[in-house]
């Protein structure tokens, strides 16, 4: 598919490489739509609603050529879409640098490819690349991303009096209690919070400062893997480890990568609407069913690629 050639507005990279485990399936083409739309149908049909312009896709070897093709038949002409490939397994920090050749100099977004984020959120994050010169991160309250019982894993964020994020706890086993709280089964504290928490889906957005920061958190695991990702030679890879992004996102933010001053701010923008994602097999009909009602209240439009509502 062709890419949108000269377009100033901000490029969305979708990290689709994962194997989702625990789901059992290739979760971007997990079928939730109103019509069977995929996953990732949806996350690109908000997005260019949004603002957004060309689409990058970083996938993996196992499931990329289903992913492609799936783009291919189903993904409208005008929508632009470059590929990449993350060849080896090495953390969302490496998969983001494996964008880097298809991102250009411009402002960008990351996002998870088993979430659907929604047009408003990714509306407001569009802007602030569009408008700002800062990083910024959108949360959303946390009883807007849970849908189903079973437990989940947060980063919950801390936010300064500036509106600058100062750190991202990642909370695990939170389920959702009758009176609308969230028992957290980590062994940390606190072992509850309050519906209103902000947290983390990995809606993040980027200025081209964040190159060399993601780079030499990559290289400093992983000596060589090339400054765009590429890993010439897997054998001589000594590890596996995963260079996670909220990760290198807190070493920045905490002066640890050597930028202190503010390009290495993030601003948390307080995300409109709900964050629905698929983690496990038995979230399918939860998460189709909640987005069907989202287009019967007029949330949501009832195609990926029909105008927002």
């Amino acid at each position: 598919m062709t890419t949108g050639g000269s377009d100033d507005r901000p490029v969305l990279v979708v990290l689709a490489a994962g194997m989702a485990k625990r789901y059992g399936g290739c979760k971007p083409l997990a079928p939730v739509g109103l019509h069977g739309e995929a996953v990732i149908d949806l996350i690109a049909g908000d997005a260019t609603s949004a603002g957004f312009g060309e689409v990058v896709l970083v996938l993996g070897p196992q499931t990329g050529p289903a992913i492609r093709y799936h783009v291919s038949r189903c993904f409208p002409s005008w929508v632009g879409v470059s590929f990449t490939e993350q060849r080896v397994p090495l953390g969302t920090a490496h998969a983001v640098l494996c964008a880097r050749k298809h991102v250009g100099d411009g402002p960008f977004a990351v996002v998870n490819a088993d979430d659907v984020y929604g047009a408003p959120a990714m509306a407001l994050l569009a802007a602030q690349l569009a408008e700002g010169d800062e990083h910024a991160i959108a949360s959303y309250r946390l009883r807007d991303t849970i849908v189903a019982d079973a437990p989940v894993t947060r980063g919950t964020c801390e936010v300064g009096p500036d509106g600058h994020l100062v750190r991202l706890v990642e909370r695990r086993a939170v389920a959702r209690c009758p009176d609308g709280s969230f028992e957290v089964g980590d062994g940390l504290e606190p072992s509850s919070l309050p519906g209103d928490t902000p947290v983390s889906m990995n809606l993040w957005g980027f200025r081209p400062s964040i190159w060399p920061v993601l780079e030499a958190a990559v290289l400093d695991a992983h000596p060589s893997v090339s400054p765009d990702g590429t890993v010439p030679d897997p054998s001589a890879l000594t590890s596996h480890a995963e260079v996670l992004l909220p990760e290198v996102v807190g070493d920045m933010i905490a002066g640890m990568t050597g930028l202190r001053d503010g390009h290495a701010a993030v601003r948390v923008l307080d995300g409109p609407g709900r964050c629905i994602g698929v983690t496990h097999a038995d979230d399918l009909p939860v998460v189709r069913n909640e987005l069907a009602l989202m287009v019967a209240q007029g949330l949501r439009p009832e195609g990926p690629w029909d105008p927002a509502v």
